[in-house]
């Protein structure tokens, strides 16, 4: 048997190589195949193709490994592909706010509004909740302006308040101009212990035409849901179904204070606790508008107490603008009654049409 000539492998040559089976790019001499000629002589096969034209050209480098991004834009980041600095970065900036809360250090409004609080906690606690649990499908947020006062009304459902911070979720989140939005809540809620004080927190107030009146004259975002107790304690063989807008109060105000109203449907919130029955006398005993009995509450406890996970859609419609009326029209009845009749109807109208666009209840 002849002896058997040992190639040695070129380490450089063979790091280029993306493979076992792959072959590193070079000159045509270097990457064209071989055969045998006559008289045992070795003589390279015609080679095509730009190679074989200029058979001076010269080798491709392999491609080695990229260098490191450097552009203004770029952020350093570790092995694990975490930003460098960043978990440190947000250590220092929870003991800078653990400070500032146990030194006092910190600042509310007027009405006890507390926006670092409900920017670093409280909308943290309820978002997980808001995309996740609920899904809410966000709509038309850009119709809510970008600046100034502005009056949100919406439709209120769903057994329990729900609804009411998953449209403050949405503003928080969605609005380009991160804008707040300040909720008019029921005297109920600022006399339940816990309640009162993260209601306050989060910038709700009393449901009060002066409080929304101050806080509209200072450019904020105020929502009202007219139904009220009526809206959100009706049987569930009444859901989506508009209840009386009150007295229209909420259009004094906002012809008042020259901002624009803008209509709000929320679809998904009538299902988190279908209510079939209404104790009016345990409702009596504690206290509250009705005592709501559904298919799990309070057979099941404090599990009965979990809403179902259904999918939420929230549309804010087209503003209705009121700076074009005289001041004294905020006194005007029948005024007050078109105007109302025209954002009950709108948002009633928004809502057949998102339930007739809805698959599902829970997709």
């Amino acid at each position: 048997m002849a002896d058997a000539k040992v190639i040695p492998f070129d380490d450089d040559r063979s790091r280029g190589s993306r493979g076992a089976g792959s072959r590193r790019r070079g000159s045509a001499a270097e990457s064209a195949p071989v055969g045998e000629g006559p008289g045992g002589e070795v003589q390279p096969l015609p080679v095509r193709g730009a190679a074989a034209q200029d058979p001076a050209a010269e080798p491709e480098e392999p491609e080695g490994p990229k260098e490191p991004d450097e552009s203004p834009g770029a952020r350093p980041t570790t092995e694990g592909g975490v930003e460098d600095g960043g978990l440190e970065r947000r250590v220092a900036a929870g003991l800078s706010f653990l400070r500032r809360r146990l030194t006092g250090d910190y600042e509310v409004d007027d009405f006890g509004y507390d926006a670092e609080l409900t920017d670093q906690v409280l909308m943290s606690l309820l978002r997980p909740m808001y995309e996740k649990y609920f899904r809410v499908e966000v709509k038309g947020v850009e119709n809510i302006p970008a600046q100034g006062g502005a009056l949100i009304v919406a439709n209120h459902s769903g057994t329990l308040p729900l609804d009411g911070l998953m449209m403050q979720v949405a503003v928080h989140d969605r609005h380009p101009a991160d804008r707040h939005l300040r909720l008019l809540a029921a005297d109920l809620v600022f006399v339940l212990p816990v309640v009162n004080e993260l209601a306050r927190k989060l910038g709700h107030t009393l449901a009060c035409a002066e409080d929304a009146e101050r806080l509209l004259a200072q450019g904020e975002l105020v929502g009202v849901m007219p139904e009220g107790f009526k809206g959100i304690g009706k049987p569930f063989g009444e859901r989506y179904k508009l209840q009386r807008f009150g007295r229209g109060g909420f259009v004094s105000t906002a012809l008042r204070q020259g901002v624009p109203i803008v209509p709000c449907s929320i679809v998904g919130a009538e299902e988190i606790y279908p209510m079939i029955g209404n104790s009016k006398t345990l409702a009596r005993l504690l206290g509250f508008p009705y005592f709501p009995l559904t298919p799990t509450f309070p057979w099941l406890g404090p599990l009965g107490a979990v809403p179902l996970p259904t999918k939420w859609t929230i549309q804010f419609g087209e503003p209705i603008p009121t700076d074009g009326y005289a001041p004294e029209a905020a006194e005007d009845p029948v005024l007050m009654f078109n105007l109302t009749d025209q954002v009950r109807e709108q948002i009633q109208h928004t809502l057949y049409k998102l339930l007739v666009q809805r698959r599902s209840v829970f997709f």
